[in-house]
């Protein structure tokens, strides 16, 4: 593949994730600080148009992976070129810091009002709640190795959904659908199971927007996150994503190469 063919893919992803970024954090934001979105139900709704605007707009390009997760479940059991697995993560992280950067800026004058008004002194403990709108923090009950659990499992999910999408063998839809099914899916895993870790699912999402609040004022309470949580939303999901490749392969896949012989 051509230098000026993986620079496509690359800025595509790009905007891709930038897209769902925006939206996602747009809305979380718009809870947090306006209390014009109300609930997890229309935040994860959000999210999940979010992640299907995503892959109408640059899927042609890339196929709109947005989400490294997603890349390395495609190398490892699709031949996605391990060669791409990099520079899509790398893009993928800069669409992401972008993306929350934009956001901030958009709401900029909110984030100084509502400090001021909730005494929050951004870097200090309290500061958490304005964290979070750029990234995911478990619930103070949650331990490690649960927040492990359920990021795995949750991104197993959305890699089992992925993979059924896209499979023609499976009953995939028709036409123009795909994407609409894939953000659903995401919109239902976040409605369902995201309220314990705020359902990163995807380590671009959480480590992007984590970065940018490291240098937007919120110093350790964005990295390394209270209690170094930060790599759990980064490790976990590349191990679920992984997982759940194997489990459709393994229970779906199988099947349907039976099927076909």
């Amino acid at each position: 593949m051509s230098d000026r063919s993986l620079k496509a893919e690359m800025l595509a992803e790009f905007l891709g994730t930038f897209i769902l970024l925006s939206f996602g954090i747009g809305s979380v934001a718009a809870s947090v600080l306006l209390n014009a979105v109300s609930g997890s139900f229309e935040i994860a709704i959000c999210w999940g148009l979010g992640v299907s605007f995503a892959i109408y707009a640059v899927g042609g390009v890339s196929g709109a992976h947005i989400n490294p997760a997603v890349t390395l479940a495609f190398a490892v059991h699709r031949k996605f070129p391990w060669g791409k697995v990099l520079p899509y993560c790398m893009a993928q992280v800069a669409g992401a810091f972008t993306g929350a950067a934009a956001i901030y800026l958009l709401y900029r004058s909110a984030f100084q009002v509502y400090e001021s008004a909730q005494g929050i002194v951004r870097g200090a403990a309290n500061s958490q709640v304005t964290a979070s709108i750029f990234s995911t923090y478990p619930l103070e009950f949650l331990s490690t190795p649960e927040a492990f659990y359920s990021e795995a499992l949750l991104t197993a999910f959305l890699i089992i959904i992925v993979f059924s999408v896209a499979d023609e063998r499976n009953l995939a839809p028709k036409g123009n659908l795909g994407p609409l099914m894939v953000g659903l899916g995401v919109a239902a895993i976040g409605m369902c199971f995201g309220a314990q870790t705020g359902f990163a699912i995807n380590p671009a999402r959480d480590f992007g927007p984590k970065l940018f609040a490291l240098i937007s004022g919120w110093k350790s309470i964005a990295l390394p996150a209270p209690g170094y949580y930060f790599w759990v939303p980064i490790v976990a999901p590349l191990v679920g994503g992984m997982l759940g490749g194997w489990l459709y392969d393994r229970f779906v896949g199988f099947g349907l190469q039976k099927k076909e012989a």
